[in-house]
C-alpha cells in the first residue's frame, strides 16, 4: 500500500513512535485490496484520546467526539479521524451506541464494525490484520456481517441500507444470514433519520449492480418510498412494453448517465402509472397523464427525503417532460423554454434510457433523439430566443409604448409563444408591431 498519502503515514509513523499501536481501518484498507483510490481515511489506535492529543499536540487538533474516542488532526491541511480501539455499549436508538469501553485489543475494535469487507486494518508497513476473514469474502464479491447479522443491525438499522448499497456499488452478492436478516428486520429502517436513508440511496441508485439490486432488494427501498409497491409486478399491456413498471423503471436507472439526479428520475419518472393505467377494449394498456402526475409523487417523496429544492426541480421537470414527443424543430424549443437549454440535453438523456429499457430487443427511438440533439445544439449555437428575457423587446419598453400591468406580461408571453413557432421574427420592429396588433383601443 505504496500509495497512503504522506499526511496519513505520517499520523501513523508518530503515533507508533510515542510507543502506540496505529492501523488504517475500515473502507480505506477495502479500497485498497480492491485496486481502488480510497476517499478517506480512518485510523485507529491503542491510544487514549487525551494520548492521541499529546502525540499531536504540534498540529491543529478537533474535538469531533472525544466521549467515543475519536479526535480530528489536521496535517497538511488533511483532516484525519484517529479513533481509540473500543467496544460499543447497547444501541437504544437503533443508530448510537449509548455507552464505549476502550480497549487495547485491535481485535475488539474491528469486531464491532459493519461487514467483514470493512473490518480490516493496515499497518503503515501493509500488515493486513484481518480477524473475520474480510479479504476471503472481498475476494469472493460477499457482503457479510461481522458476527451476528441481527446484532449487527440491531446495533444500526442504516447498516441494512448500507449492505445493499454496497452490493449495488461493488456488484457483490449478500451472504444468505445476512440478507435473510435485511429483510425480516428492514422496518426499522422507519427508525433512521431521512438524510441518512438519502444518503444511502444515492449511493445504491448510481451502483454499477443497481438493476439486480433493485429487482432482489425493493422491499428495502419500499419501507421509506412505499409508493413503489404498487409498481412492483405491475404488467403494462403494451406492445411497447415487455417489463412490468418496476422492472422497467429499475432497467432504466441502469441504462442512464450515472448522476444522481438522472437516476433519481429513472427511480421514479413511472412512479404514477398504476394509478393512471386503463385498459382499452382492444386488450391494451394506456397511462394517459403519468407524466405530470408522476412529477407530483415525485416532488413529495423527494421533499420526504430532505432532497434540496433545485434536485427536486430538476427530477420533477425531467419527470414531467419525460415522456414528450418531438415532431418538430417548434416543439424541440418549446420544450427548451420549459426545461432551459442544459436541462434540455439531459432531459434527452432520460429519453435514451427510456427507451432503451422498455424492449428485450434494446430497441428505442434513439434516431428520433439524435435528431432531437442535433436541432438543440443548431438552436443552441444560434442563440435562438427561448425565454422572455431574451425577446428583443422588454417590459419597460412596452410600458413606454403605453401598455399597463398584466398586459404587459401577457403581451410578452404572446410574443414568446410566436417567436417560439417560428411565426414572429424576434427583433424590437416586429416585436413592437405584434403587440399592438394583438390588442385593441380599449384594452390600452
Amino acid at each position: 500500500m505504496t500509495n497512503i498519502p504522506e499526511q496519513v503515514k505520517t499520523a501513523l509513523r508518530m503515533l507508533s513512535d510515542a510507543g502506540f499501536e496505529a492501523y488504517i481501518v475500515g473502507g480505506c484498507v477495502r479500497d485498497f485490496l480492491l485496486g481502488r483510490t480510497p476517499n478517506d481515511y480512518d485510523i485507529t489506535t491503542n491510544a487514549l484520546p487525551e494520548q492521541t492529543q499529546a502525540v499531536f499536540r504540534g498540529y491543529k487538533c478537533i474535538d469531533v467526539g472525544i466521549q467515543h474516542g475519536t479526535v480530528a488532526v489536521i496535517i497538511d491541511r488533511m483532516q484525519l479521524e484517529i479513533t481509540t480501539y473500543r467496544i460499543d455499549g447497547e444501541y437504544s436508538d437503533k443508530r448510537h451506541p449509548e455507552s464505549v469501553t476502550f480497549s487495547s485489543e485491535l481485535r475488539d475494535d474491528l469486531s464491532r464494525r459493519d461487514f467483514t469487507v470493512n473490518a480490516m486494518a493496515c499497518s503503515s508497513e501493509g500488515t493486513i490484520v484481518d480477524c473475520f476473514s474480510g479479504k476471503e469474502d472481498l475476494g469472493n464479491g460477499v457482503i457479510k456481517c461481522v458476527g451476528e447479522a441481527k446484532k449487527r443491525f440491531d446495533e444500526d438499522a442504516l447498516r441494512i441500507m448500507r449492505a445493499v448499497r454496497f452490493a449495488s456499488q461493488l456488484g457483490f452478492t449478500i451472504d444468505p444470514e445476512t440478507e435473510n436478516q435485511i429483510f425480516r428486520l428492514k422496518d426499522t429502517l422507519k427508525m433512521i433519520s431521512a438524510e441518512r436513508l438519502r444518503a444511502e440511496l444515492d449511493k445504491l441508485i448510481c451502483g454499477k449492480a443497481v438493476f439486480d439490486i433493485l429487482m432482489k432488494y425493493h422491499e428495502i427501498l419500499e419501507v421509506f418510498i412505499p409508493e413503489i409497491t404498487e409498481t412492483v409486478g405491475f404488467e403494462q399491456h403494451s406492445k411497447y412494453h415487455d417489463f412490468t413498471v418496476w422492472e422497467h423503471m429499475s432497467r432504466s436507472v441502469s441504462n442512464s448517465v450515472n448522476s444522481v439526479p438522472v437516476r433519481l428520475t429513472m427511480l421514479l419518472h413511472d412512479i404514477s402509472k398504476p394509478e393512471c393505467f386503463e385498459l382499452y377494449p382492444d386488450g391494451s394498456g394506456h397511462f394517459k397523464g403519468h407524466p405530470e402526475k408522476g412529477a407530483v409523487k415525485a416532488a413529495a417523496i423527494l421533499k420526504r427525503l430532505r432532497y434540496d429544492n433545485k434536485t427536486i426541480k430538476t427530477v420533477t421537470t425531467l419527470i414531467k417532460y419525460h415522456d414528450i414527443k418531438f415532431k418538430s424543430r417548434q416543439d424541440i424549443k418549446r420544450v427548451m423554454s420549459a426545461t432551459g437549454p442544459d436541462l434540455f440535453f439531459t432531459l434527452l438523456d432520460v429519453q435514451y434510457a427510456d427507451g432503451a429499457s422498455k424492449l428485450r430487443s434494446g430497441e428505442s427511438h434513439i434516431n428520433d433523439l439524435e435528431w432531437a440533439r442535433s436541432e438543440a445544439v443548431d438552436i443552441t449555437a444560434k442563440h435562438e430566443c427561448l425565454s422572455i428575457g431574451e425577446l428583443d423587446i422588454n417590459g419597460t419598453q412596452l410600458m413606454n409604448e403605453g401598455f399597463r400591468g398584466a398586459q404587459i406580461g401577457n403581451v410578452l408571453s404572446a410574443m414568446l409563444d410566436a417567436v417560439l413557432d417560428d411565426r414572429l421574427e424576434n427583433k424590437y420592429e416586429k416585436l413592437l408591431e405584434f403587440a399592438v396588433s394583438s390588442v385593441t383601443v380599449n384594452d390600452k
